[in-house]
């Protein structure tokens, strides 16, 4: 099995050495997602509710490219560089991820790339008819 690199051009590009996304048999691993628009390559200036929106679109943009979605996200990590962000952003979160929620963990950071107040990253699966027949 071999790792496969996934990218699309309506998610912000990675501004590092990394992949948007990597793909390892039906498993997609996702990058860290901080709350840049996709076109102007710049952070949202909204507030921390805009800017959670912003990455879970970002987010299901780039399963989308790997032939999933965030219905099948199995965990998430959110870093919030103020902890006190905590209820918006669990309340905006809950409306992406409202019947079966992945797994997930959340902790405050001291900074983020591009001083970002919040990143996301996730791990999903790809729904195949050889998935299906073993659930």
């Amino acid at each position: 099995m071999q790792k496969e690199i996934i990218s699309t051009k309506d998610a912000p590009q990675a501004i590092g050495p990394y992949s948007q996304a990597i793909r390892f048999g039906n498993l997609i691993f996702v990058s860290g997602q901080i709350p840049i628009e996709p076109e102007a390559g710049k952070i949202l200036k909204g507030d921390i509710k805009e800017q959670t929106k912003l990455i879970l679109e970002n987010l299901n943009n780039v399963l989308a490219a790997s032939g999933s979605s965030l219905d099948n996200v199995l965990r998430t990590t959110i870093f919030l560089t103020d902890l006190e962000n905590y209820p918006v952003v669990n309340e905006t979160y809950a409306q992406y991820f409202n019947d079966l929620p992945p797994a997930r963990s959340t902790v405050q950071v001291a900074k983020l790339p591009m001083d970002a107040q919040i990143e996301i990253d996730a791990i999903a699966c790809i729904n195949t008819e050889e998935n299906l027949l073993d659930a």
